[in-house]
């Protein structure tokens, strides 16, 4: 669905970062909240030959595979008045165009328990898109990361500040999937520094 059908007639829109956007949003907006949504768990399956890779070396970002058990932690944005529009055409031109996501409306949980949800658009690479990259071990993946760079920088900086950001800000979730990347990238890195 396009964010634009999504947002018609709205003065405000909350948006749900996952990845690069939970420490560099890169669009104004009012106020922005660590929380969660449910039926989706984060995984390094999108190809990125743009921001952290290129062609011949695609870099792996994170994309949301729906999964009734699974709950995703991240940050949700809130963009008022002109702030929607600017931040959606942004959005689009770094994820939509760049990366191949689709957009659509979920119920975010902000942390803390006397918070109500609220509706936020995510957006989500699906398998259909050239760059999907599908499962692979911690290993594979983390080699991947190790040796990709694209535009953006250095596909480990991808990796550890969303890992920090999940130690800092959600301490109290256990993310095997990204922590056991970050263990085989860094292993990998480590390695590389000592065979110079």
């Amino acid at each position: 669905m396009k964010s634009q059908y999504i947002i018609a007639g709205k003065a405000s829109l909350w948006i749900f970062g996952y990845g690069s956007l939970v420490w560099k949003p890169d669009f104004k907006y009012r106020r922005s909240q660590v929380g969660y949504i449910q039926g989706y768990k984060r995984r390094f399956w999108h190809g990125d030959n743009v921001h952290r890779g290129n062609d011949e070396l695609p870099g792996r970002v994170v994309t949301l595979i729906e999964d009734d058990d699974a709950s995703t932690w991240g940050v949700a944005f809130e963009v008022r008045g002109s702030e929607v529009e600017e931040s959606l055409k942004y959005l689009n031109g770094r994820e939509t165009v760049c990366g191949g996501y689709v957009t659509k409306m979920v119920e975010f949980f902000p942390k803390g328990e006397k918070q109500p949800p609220v509706q936020a658009l995510v957006y989500i690479a699906t398998t259909e898109n050239a760059l999907y990259l599908g499962p692979a071990s911690p290993e594979i993946i983390g080699v991947q990361i190790a040796v990709c760079r694209g535009q953006t920088g250095h596909n480990m900086e991808y990796l550890l500040r969303l890992a920090e950001f999940m130690r800092s800000s959600c301490p109290h979730v256990e993310d095997h999937h990204l922590f056991s990347i970050e263990t085989a990238a860094l292993t990998v890195v480590s390695y590389l520094l000592a065979a110079q």
